[in-house]
């Protein structure tokens, strides 16, 4: 392994590990606005996923991890985007259509 391939997977395993920390602390009251904030997180995370895809060299390694970063990202983008959706219908009156 190359040394910025170890030290990205150093900084990977410790932002999962923080932010499980993190989510696991949070009480459920915030957890819609802390869900907003993780889209526009998650949005970054795209962006550098598809810079990674497009400008990975001749590294497939890169590309593949890349790739998973813009899946999972999409993911969590969309699950967010439903998710608050499902929690503001909650609010809305049952006369209002």
């Amino acid at each position: 392994m190359t040394g910025a391939l170890l030290i990205g997977l150093y900084v990977f395993v410790l932002a999962m590990f923080i932010g499980f920390e993190l989510i696991t602390k949070v009480p459920p009251t915030l957890h819609t606005p802390l869900m907003s904030g993780s889209n526009a997180i998650s949005g970054i995370s795209i962006v550098g996923a598809l810079l990674v895809i497009g400008r990975g060299g001749d590294s497939p390694l890169m590309r593949w991890i890349g790739l998973a970063a813009l899946i999972l990202a999409t993911i969590n983008v969309v699950g967010g985007f439903l998710v608050t959706d499902r929690m503001l219908q909650m609010f809305k009156s049952k006369d209002a259509s």
